[in-house]
């Protein structure tokens, strides 16, 4: 990410955070909490234009009303203390892509937002010589096969990086690197799906956090600021003591089983895996970096979701 998109996110991230704080307050008591993430966020916003910045502002506000109609217990009249925070980075490094956090001081209840400003990727997950994908997606290490496999494509790319070699000088990268790195990738999953059950669920969780939480998106060309509700655990859209939800919110179910898992037609960076209950991601391995690196980058796109998943897309006024 460079630069000029991290500044921007982590400024979006600010201004949602104040619109919710000053929304929230003109019905009960709300406080943010200072901490490190809040004063990287309001750095950032400080160094984006005033251009800038009023389409934010209206991107922030156009989603508030909504949150509010499918979380009655943000505005729900009480003497307890609402706190609202952004994640720091160790926060958010394991399980949990909140980059918001509303929650009740005095009352076990708190719901996420995961803030994107004109982009819709899911994590960017590496795979390199000695990381245990497995492990970190879905509590299974990796197998002796797929290190094997593996091994010559890290060696090759070790060599080509003491060579001081550009990613552009190597001719055949596809077939060197992209395509047997990629088939190790499925053959691991497939392995390990046949052994537990359980791996599709967890790749899930993994991609998207254990924690549900809704995902607010800034598209700034359309206007329009779409909202997604990840309800997996059935966490989220509770009713508060004086009212229901306005919007109701449906549980999604975790996947149980690969439908497919290839490459993508006429591609041999990308494969798309499709699993049942209308779940469908897809993986892209790039080099992230102009210099050949020992490691490479996964871009994850979510390609189709269930149904029980619902977008609203909010307009700007």
């Amino acid at each position: 990410m460079s630069v000029q998109s991290n500044n921007q996110g982590r400024a979006y991230e600010y201004i949602c955070l104040t619109t919710l704080c000053s929304e929230i307050s003109k019905f009960r008591n709300v406080e943010i909490e200072q901490n490190s993430a809040y004063n990287a966020a309001y750095h950032a916003w400080s160094q984006v234009g005033q251009v800038f910045q009023n389409i934010l502002i209206d991107s922030a506000k156009s989603a508030v009303a909504t949150i509010f109609d499918m979380e009655p217990m943000i505005i729900e009249k009480s003497n307890d203390l609402l706190k609202l925070k952004i994640q720091t980075d160790s926060e958010g490094k394991d399980g949990d892509v909140r980059d918001i956090v509303i929650r009740r001081k005095d009352v076990q209840w708190e719901i996420g937002l995961s803030i994107k400003h004109n982009h819709f990727a899911v994590k960017h997950s590496r795979l390199a010589k000695s990381l245990d994908f497995g492990q970190k997606w879905f509590c299974m290490p990796c197998s002796e096969s797929y290190w094997n496999e593996i091994k010559p494509i890290f060696d090759y790319l070790k060599e080509q990086k003491d060579k001081h070699k550009n990613w552009s000088d190597l001719p055949y990268k596809d077939r060197d690197v992209y395509v047997p790195l990629l088939q190790a990738f499925m053959n691991e999953i497939r392995h390990s799906n046949a052994l537990n059950g359980e791996v599709t669920k967890r790749m899930v969780e993994y991609l998207l956090g254990e924690f549900d939480f809704y995902k607010v998106i800034s598209i700034d060309t359309k206007r329009i600021t779409q909202i997604q509700t990840y309800n997996l655990h059935g966490t989220l859209n509770q009713a508060s003591k004086q009212s229901k939800p306005k919007i109701e919110v449906p549980i999604a179910y975790l996947p149980t089983r690969i439908v497919s898992l290839d490459f993508k037609p006429n591609s041999t960076n990308t494969v798309e895996l499709y699993m049942d209950g209308g779940w469908q991601f897809s993986f892209r391995i790039h080099n992230a970096s102009t210099k050949v690196e020992t490691s490479l980058k996964f871009d994850i796109q979510i390609v189709g979701m269930p149904t029980t998943i619902i977008s609203i897309n909010c307009r700007w006024i």
